[in-house]
Protein backbone atom coordinates (compact mmCIF):
# COMPACT_ATOMS: atom_id res chain seq x y z
CA UNK A 1 0.00 0.00 0.00
CA UNK A 2 1.32 3.60 -1.23
CA UNK A 3 0.75 7.09 -0.53
CA UNK A 4 -1.14 8.75 -3.37
CA UNK A 5 -0.05 12.40 -3.20
CA UNK A 6 -3.12 13.44 -5.50
CA UNK A 7 -5.13 12.30 -3.62
CA UNK A 8 -4.08 14.44 -0.19
CA UNK A 9 -5.31 18.05 0.98
CA UNK A 10 -3.22 20.49 0.23
CA UNK A 11 -3.23 24.08 2.77
CA UNK A 12 -1.38 27.08 2.62
CA UNK A 13 -2.03 28.88 5.47
CA UNK A 14 0.87 31.85 4.73
CA UNK A 15 2.92 34.46 7.58
CA UNK A 16 0.93 32.70 10.83
CA UNK A 17 1.89 32.58 14.14
CA UNK A 18 3.05 29.34 15.80
CA UNK A 19 0.37 28.39 18.37
CA UNK A 20 -2.48 29.27 15.13
CA UNK A 21 -0.82 26.79 12.65
CA UNK A 22 -0.07 24.09 15.49
CA UNK A 23 -3.99 24.28 16.30
CA UNK A 24 -5.09 24.22 12.97
CA UNK A 25 -2.65 20.78 12.56
CA UNK A 26 -4.59 19.43 15.27
CA UNK A 27 -8.10 19.79 13.79
CA UNK A 28 -6.41 18.42 10.19
CA UNK A 29 -4.79 15.30 11.81
CA UNK A 30 -8.11 14.88 13.67
CA UNK A 31 -9.59 14.60 10.32
CA UNK A 32 -7.21 11.81 8.73
CA UNK A 33 -7.29 10.13 11.87
CA UNK A 34 -11.12 9.59 11.90
CA UNK A 35 -10.88 9.20 8.23
CA UNK A 36 -12.50 12.29 7.09
CA UNK A 37 -9.31 13.25 4.77
CA UNK A 38 -6.90 10.90 3.10
CA UNK A 39 -3.90 12.77 4.16
CA UNK A 40 -2.83 16.33 3.77
CA UNK A 41 0.19 18.84 3.41
CA UNK A 42 0.15 21.76 5.09
CA UNK A 43 2.90 24.98 3.79
CA UNK A 44 3.84 28.20 6.27
CA UNK A 45 6.09 30.55 7.22
CA UNK A 46 5.81 31.60 10.97
CA UNK A 47 6.47 34.77 12.89
CA UNK A 48 9.91 34.61 14.56
CA UNK A 49 9.36 31.19 17.31
CA UNK A 50 11.55 28.99 18.79
CA UNK A 51 10.52 25.49 19.25
CA UNK A 52 11.50 23.01 21.79
CA UNK A 53 11.22 18.87 20.93
CA UNK A 54 11.23 16.16 23.27
CA UNK A 55 14.85 15.59 23.30
CA UNK A 56 16.04 18.91 24.17
CA UNK A 57 18.92 19.87 26.54
CA UNK A 58 17.39 23.28 27.76
CA UNK A 59 20.51 23.81 29.95
CA UNK A 60 23.48 23.35 26.90
CA UNK A 61 21.16 24.20 24.08
CA UNK A 62 20.46 28.40 24.57
CA UNK A 63 23.78 30.63 23.71
CA UNK A 64 21.67 33.48 26.05
CA UNK A 65 18.86 33.31 28.30
CA UNK A 66 15.55 32.39 27.50
CA UNK A 67 14.13 35.74 29.12
CA UNK A 68 16.51 37.18 26.96
CA UNK A 69 15.04 35.96 23.66
CA UNK A 70 11.70 36.61 24.77
CA UNK A 71 12.52 39.68 25.50
CA UNK A 72 13.22 40.09 21.33
CA UNK A 73 9.68 39.34 21.17
CA UNK A 74 10.97 35.69 19.99
CA UNK A 75 8.10 32.94 21.96
CA UNK A 76 9.51 29.91 22.95
CA UNK A 77 7.02 26.89 22.85
CA UNK A 78 7.43 23.59 23.93
CA UNK A 79 6.24 20.67 21.58
CA UNK A 80 5.67 16.99 21.04
CA UNK A 81 7.89 16.40 17.97
CA UNK A 82 10.91 14.27 17.98
CA UNK A 83 14.62 16.25 17.83
CA UNK A 84 15.72 19.40 19.84
CA UNK A 85 15.58 23.36 19.42
CA UNK A 86 15.06 24.83 16.55
CA UNK A 87 13.95 28.21 15.11
CA UNK A 88 11.05 29.23 12.41
CA UNK A 89 10.64 32.93 11.26
CA UNK A 90 10.14 34.56 7.76
CA UNK A 91 11.78 33.74 4.78
CA UNK A 92 11.82 29.31 6.26
CA UNK A 93 9.59 27.07 4.69
CA UNK A 94 7.45 25.06 6.85
CA UNK A 95 5.32 22.09 5.74
CA UNK A 96 3.50 20.23 8.41
CA UNK A 97 2.54 16.81 6.40
CA UNK A 98 0.02 14.98 8.27
CA UNK A 99 -0.16 11.60 6.63
CA UNK A 100 -1.58 8.15 7.41
CA UNK A 101 2.06 6.21 8.39
CA UNK A 102 0.23 3.05 6.73
CA UNK A 103 1.39 3.90 3.57
CA UNK A 104 4.31 3.71 4.43
CA UNK A 105 4.50 0.31 6.10
CA UNK A 106 4.23 1.57 9.84
CA UNK A 107 7.50 2.43 9.59
CA UNK A 108 8.50 5.99 11.53
CA UNK A 109 12.59 5.35 10.20
CA UNK A 110 11.71 4.84 6.68
CA UNK A 111 9.02 8.05 6.80
CA UNK A 112 12.07 10.02 8.16
CA UNK A 113 14.03 9.09 5.47
CA UNK A 114 11.46 9.43 2.84
CA UNK A 115 11.69 13.16 4.25
CA UNK A 116 14.92 13.60 3.85
CA UNK A 117 14.57 12.53 0.15
CA UNK A 118 12.15 15.23 -0.53
CA UNK A 119 14.73 17.70 0.54
CA UNK A 120 17.45 16.31 -1.22
CA UNK A 121 15.00 15.90 -4.41
CA UNK A 122 14.21 19.34 -4.10
CA UNK A 123 17.17 20.87 -3.70
CA UNK A 124 18.13 18.86 -7.26
CA UNK A 125 15.90 21.21 -8.83
CA UNK A 126 18.22 24.10 -8.36
CA UNK A 127 21.65 21.40 -8.78
CA UNK A 128 22.37 21.67 -5.66
CA UNK A 129 24.13 18.40 -4.41
CA UNK A 130 22.80 18.15 -0.98
CA UNK A 131 23.28 14.47 1.68
CA UNK A 132 22.37 13.09 4.78
CA UNK A 133 24.39 11.82 7.12
CA UNK A 134 23.87 8.38 9.26
CA UNK A 135 23.11 9.09 12.46
CA UNK A 136 21.34 12.46 11.45
CA UNK A 137 17.84 13.48 10.92
CA UNK A 138 17.98 16.55 8.30
CA UNK A 139 19.44 17.70 5.10
CA UNK A 140 22.95 18.98 4.43
CA UNK A 141 25.01 21.11 2.08
CA UNK A 142 28.50 20.05 2.73
CA UNK A 143 29.16 20.94 6.13
CA UNK A 144 25.96 23.18 6.50
CA UNK A 145 22.20 22.23 7.33
CA UNK A 146 19.42 23.25 5.33
CA UNK A 147 16.59 21.30 6.00
CA UNK A 148 15.49 20.19 9.52
CA UNK A 149 12.95 17.46 10.15
CA UNK A 150 11.12 16.78 13.51
CA UNK A 151 7.70 14.79 13.70
CA UNK A 152 5.27 13.42 15.74
CA UNK A 153 3.19 10.42 15.28
CA UNK A 154 0.08 9.25 16.87
CA UNK A 155 -2.24 6.62 15.88
CA UNK A 156 0.32 5.68 13.05
CA UNK A 157 -0.79 9.62 12.00
CA UNK A 158 1.99 11.83 11.68
CA UNK A 159 2.40 15.41 12.41
CA UNK A 160 4.75 18.04 12.81
CA UNK A 161 7.30 17.86 9.68
CA UNK A 162 10.23 20.04 8.03
CA UNK A 163 11.69 23.30 7.67
CA UNK A 164 13.82 24.36 4.56
CA UNK A 165 15.93 27.82 4.79
CA UNK A 166 15.31 29.50 1.57
CA UNK A 167 15.77 33.73 2.30
CA UNK A 168 19.02 34.72 4.39
CA UNK A 169 17.37 36.60 6.97
CA UNK A 170 16.72 33.33 8.57
CA UNK A 171 19.81 32.44 9.65
CA UNK A 172 20.91 35.06 11.78
CA UNK A 173 18.50 34.01 14.79
CA UNK A 174 19.81 30.35 14.56
CA UNK A 175 22.81 31.77 16.63
CA UNK A 176 20.70 32.24 19.60
CA UNK A 177 20.76 28.66 20.15
CA UNK A 178 22.39 25.18 19.19
CA UNK A 179 20.46 24.13 16.27
CA UNK A 180 19.00 20.44 16.67
CA UNK A 181 21.29 20.49 20.03
CA UNK A 182 24.46 20.23 17.57
CA UNK A 183 27.31 22.67 17.19
CA UNK A 184 26.37 23.39 13.79
CA UNK A 185 25.88 25.95 11.04
CA UNK A 186 22.47 26.22 9.11
CA UNK A 187 22.61 27.92 5.97
CA UNK A 188 20.08 29.04 3.34
CA UNK A 189 18.75 28.48 -0.17
CA UNK A 190 19.98 32.48 -0.76
CA UNK A 191 23.20 31.79 0.61
CA UNK A 192 23.65 28.64 -1.51
CA UNK A 193 22.89 29.89 -4.62
CA UNK A 194 24.55 33.41 -4.13
CA UNK A 195 21.18 35.26 -5.46
CA UNK A 196 18.17 36.71 -4.12
CA UNK A 197 14.84 34.40 -4.22
CA UNK A 198 11.65 34.94 -4.60
CA UNK A 199 9.98 32.99 -1.47
CA UNK A 200 6.54 32.47 -2.90
CA UNK A 201 7.87 31.35 -6.45
CA UNK A 202 10.43 28.45 -3.89
CA UNK A 203 6.89 27.83 -2.00
CA UNK A 204 4.80 27.36 -5.33
CA UNK A 205 8.20 25.44 -6.70
CA UNK A 206 7.91 22.63 -4.03
CA UNK A 207 3.89 22.66 -3.98
CA UNK A 208 4.31 21.78 -7.64
CA UNK A 209 7.58 19.60 -7.25
CA UNK A 210 5.08 17.47 -3.99
CA UNK A 211 1.96 17.43 -6.28
CA UNK A 212 3.90 15.51 -9.34
CA UNK A 213 5.77 13.41 -7.40
CA UNK A 214 5.43 9.63 -7.02
CA UNK A 215 5.45 7.87 -4.18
Amino acid sequence: MELNLSRCRFFDLGLIDYPTAYNFQKEIFLKVNNGQLYSSVIFCEHYPVITVGRSAKREISFFIKEEEIKNRDIPIYFVERGGSLTYHGPGQLVIYFIFNLVYFNKDIHYFLRWLEDLGIEFLRGFKISAIRYPGYTGVWINSKKIVSIGIAIKNWISFHGISINIKNSILENFKLIKPCGMDITMTSLEEILKKELSFIEVKEKFLSFLKNKRR
